[in-house]
């Protein structure tokens, strides 16, 4: 947040450029992600745990084989249309912060921040520490064969995972675009594993799964919301780029060649390893598995079925991973524009990453892993990510309608924008009409809390008078020093 007064902000900038040698005005965040990076770190947080372990929910909800891949196919084609409309908010507005800087831009600074505070401060470390605790079951799962890991170990493990996936993004840009890569490689080669085992199957005329593959489907409003927002859910993360768009290298090329390689290549692989899934597995049986992957590992591959609990920890490491760095760039630009205490804006002299953000992220999703029980707040607030789509689509339609000329360098079709602004508001109202809850109003008012925060540090600007010194002393600790935009 911004302190009041010139001396103290002033002080507690300049004083640590005195001591490192480093003047804050030719530092700012590099631009070290080119496309094969940005398709990694795209398709690598979309790719998470999801794909393997609960499918089955698309086809719970639909009752057909054949209703659930056009489900999944029809989320892959959304998700591209989504990913069109923030090329568009990428290139014309060059900001890193994807959803917030969106918001902050086009509708003010109360949207943003109650945004800012539900994702970056409650959901978010939420969503990190559940990915871990998934992670460390299948870690832990080899060394107690035919039962359940004690909680501690797999606390412990999810812990070790979240400090490591930090000390990376805290070493350099290089080494966490890096990990991503390998380890976004691997997940593609589980998922084509699996592609190929049910193509070899169905080759081998085993196909009568797929017969009659639309009888029982379900209709209406609610089942198909539903089946949408479970399969959308997989496809989680296409628009993770926009909150490094600072650290992109040539973002107005490397934006849409990475949306146009990226969400294709996940949504043929999404719906073929779906039709593996089925050339393999009835649909009772697809239903009663809770883990289908596993249960078609257990199948196809034999001896072999140990590497998909192996793929699905990968798989969830990754995610972690490129989770951790886009989500560290939010912090840094919403505290660059005073929602957050100055500390967060700041960088490391010489590594040149947002080491507060990225430690006190840390930091919750640790809390958060020791009672374990967050899941249902993460699950009630989760339709906010439509609402806060909706909203960013909403602004990208007031810059076409009100600026038509606007400058960038890629523009959709109107009708792109409003398609995927009808589908928002559908997919956050389909699941509360179909089964309205009293936890949808508690993760209403969980975000409307944010407000009473909102006037009294952001409006009001009434910010504890040590903010200053415990600024400073940070800076000096962490070796961190304010940084530009690096806006071209």
């Amino acid at each position: 947040m911004k302190t009041e007064g010139t001396e103290n902000s002033k002080s507690a900038s300049e004083m640590p450029d005195k001591i490192l040698g480093t003047g804050s005005q030719n530092v700012a965040l590099k631009r070290e992600v080119g496309l094969f990076s940005s398709v990694c770190l795209i398709a690598g947080i979309m790719i998470g745990s999801g794909i393997f372990m609960s499918p089955e929910w698309v086809l719970y909800y639909m009752g057909s084989p054949g209703a659930s891949l056009l489900i999944w196919a029809a989320g892959g084609v959304l998700s591209m249309l989504g990913g069109l409309c923030y090329v568009e908010l990428g290139t014309t507005i060059k900001e890193s912060g994807g959803n917030y800087i969106y918001l902050l831009r086009n509708f003010g600074p109360l949207p943003a921040f109650l945004y800012m505070y539900t994702t970056l401060i409650l959901t978010g470390p939420s969503k990190t520490a559940a990915n871990a605790l998934s992670f460390a079951k299948y870690v832990a799962a080899p060394f107690y064969e035919g039962c359940a890991p004690p909680q501690v170990v797999v606390k412990c493990v999810a812990a070790i995972c979240i400090l490591v996936v930090t000390a990376i993004n805290c070493f350099n840009v290089k080494l966490a675009t890096g990990t991503q890569n390998v380890f976004t490689a691997a997940k593609l080669l589980a998922l084509f594993l699996i592609l190929v085992g049910g193509v070899v199957v169905l080759i081998r005329g085993q196909t009568m799964n797929l017969q009659n593959a639309f009888q029982d489907t379900a209709v209406g409003f609610g089942p198909v919301g539903l089946a949408f927002y479970q399969a959308l859910w997989a496809y989680d993360g296409w628009n993770m780029l926009n909150n490094v768009t600072e650290e992109v290298k040539r973002p107005q090329k490397t934006l849409p060649r990475a949306i146009l390689i990226a969400i294709p290549v996940v949504t043929f692989l999404y719906v073929m390893v779906n039709v593996s899934y089925f050339a393999v597995m009835t649909t009772n049986e697809f239903l009663t598995s809770n883990a289908p992957a596993v249960t078609w590992g257990s199948k196809i591959l034999g001896t072999w079925m140990w590497l998909i609990p192996v793929s699905v920890a990968m798989s969830t490491f990754g995610t972690i991973n490129g989770t951790t760095f886009a989500a560290g760039r939010v912090w840094h630009v919403a505290a660059r524009e005073g929602h957050l205490p100055d500390i967060f804006s700041m960088v490391h002299v010489q590594r040149l990453t947002p080491f507060p953000p990225l430690i006190i992220k840390a930091f919750l999703a640790l809390c958060m892993i020791i009672p374990g029980d967050f899941v249902s707040i993460v699950n009630y607030c989760s339709f906010m990510t439509w609402l806060v789509i909706g909203v960013s689509t909403a602004g990208l339609l007031k810059i076409k309608i009100i600026e038509p000329k606007h400058p960038t360098s890629y523009k959709v079709p109107i009708i792109v924008p409003v398609i995927l602004l009808i589908a928002s508001v559908y997919l956050v109202l389909a699941p509360i009409i179909d089964k309205p809850q009293i936890e949808y109003l508690y993760a209403v008012l969980c975000i409307l809390s944010g407000i009473f925060l909102y006037f009294p540090l952001i409006h009001f600007k009434c910010h504890p008078k040590f903010l200053s010194k415990m600024t400073l002393h940070l800076q000096l600790f962490l070796q961190v020093v304010p940084t530009a935009k690096n806006i071209d």
